[in-house]
């Protein structure tokens, strides 16, 4: 089958970057279902670990963990799928990646798509969407009857993308949402925004010029350890913040006098320990796909790189690593 890896140079004579192979094709066995990849997305977890390669003794590794395609085969133990039926997931990062023909994936965290989409818009949200799924209704536990104020930074990269439309769909909080760039604010308005501020310049003066004293919930989606000392002070007592960036300092004490709860948020947790409730990215993704269909929540691909090979996802990854990407990088299939 054909794929995409990325490739680890070991020496001078070589150079790291994504080259296309020729894969033996895997066979469905136990909970797996052997997909044919339709459409995949990009995300920063697929420079995270290209970047973490060497660090893993590894030199060649089939990235991608956002797609949707078409079950081709299904394992002896497999009770929610069969073949035919058209799916979307993020994957297991612990396994290869979607940027190949055919892929396995665990039934678990796999679920149907959305029928009123195509696959290249589907792609664009499992990952997305289970994170902000788990952020919202896992991590904080936010109450859907509430009208409490949420501040999401860097809410228009793809994560914040589909959770300003689950914030303002599925509870009343009233969302402020953190921009850097003029065209990202429009695009944040847009998904429904009820405030818009600017990341780059004091968040606490911005929040008091609309009388605003403190924020319930903070939702932290990139470059945390630089906010630290500001969401000290504009987050509420007993308030809730949660991230999903990698932080090198955290300073835990900030947040003490106030009684403040801190959450991370990883998606892959569930399927990488095998968790008791593994499935609930299967039903998180059954419930997106019904909110997609009903027009409640729409896709967030925002560009789209051509088919999958290593041309086109080198130029997917440069604008995801820019960090100037606004909604999600898609590519379709070979």
């Amino acid at each position: 089958m054909k794929a995409v890896v990325y490739h680890l140079a070991t020496n001078a004579q070589e150079q790291s970057g994504f080259k296309d192979v020729e894969l033996a094709q895997p066979e469905a066995k136990g909970r797996d279902l052997l997909i044919e990849v339709k459409a995949v997305s990009v995300n920063p977890v697929d420079y995270k670990v290209k970047n973490k390669l060497k660090q893993a003794n590894q030199q060649d590794r089939v990235l991608g963990w956002d797609a949707a395609g078409i079950v081709k085969e299904v394992g002896s133990e497999v009770c929610l799928f069969k073949p035919g039926d058209e799916v979307w997931y993020a994957g297991d990062i612990t396994r290869d990646g979607s940027n190949s023909e055919y892929q396995l994936v665990d039934e678990r965290i796999v679920g149907h798509k959305p029928k009123t989409i195509r696959f290249e818009q589907a792609a664009a949200l499992p990952l997305t969407g289970i994170t902000a799924w788990e952020l919202v209704f896992d991590s904080l536990a936010l109450p859907k009857d509430e009208p409490l104020n949420v501040l999401v930074i860097g809410a228009a990269g793809g994560v914040g993308s589909i959770l300003l439309q689950i914030l303002k769909t599925l509870t009343k909080c009233h969302v402020i949402a953190s921009f850097g760039r003029e065209e990202s604010k429009q695009w944040l308005l847009s998904l429904g925004a009820d405030l818009t501020l600017n990341h780059r310049q004091n968040i606490q003066a911005q929040l008091n010029d609309n009388k605003i004293k403190a924020v319930d919930a903070i939702i932290s989606l990139t470059h945390t350890q630089d906010y630290i000392e500001q969401y000290a002070e504009i987050i509420a007592p007993r308030g809730k913040i949660a991230f999903i960036d990698d932080p090198q300092n955290f300073n835990v004490m900030a947040f003490k006098p106030k009684s403040v709860s801190i959450h991370s948020e990883f998606m892959f947790t569930r399927p990488t320990y095998q968790t008791e409730d593994m499935q609930k990215h299967h039903d998180i993704l059954n419930t997106l796909a019904e909110l997609v269909d009903k027009k409640i929540i729409q896709s967030t691909a925002a560009n789209h790189f051509g088919t999958i090979n290593a041309s086109n996802l080198s130029r997917a990854h440069e604008l995801i690593e820019s960090g100037k990407s606004v909604g999600k990088c898609v590519l379709s299939s070979f």
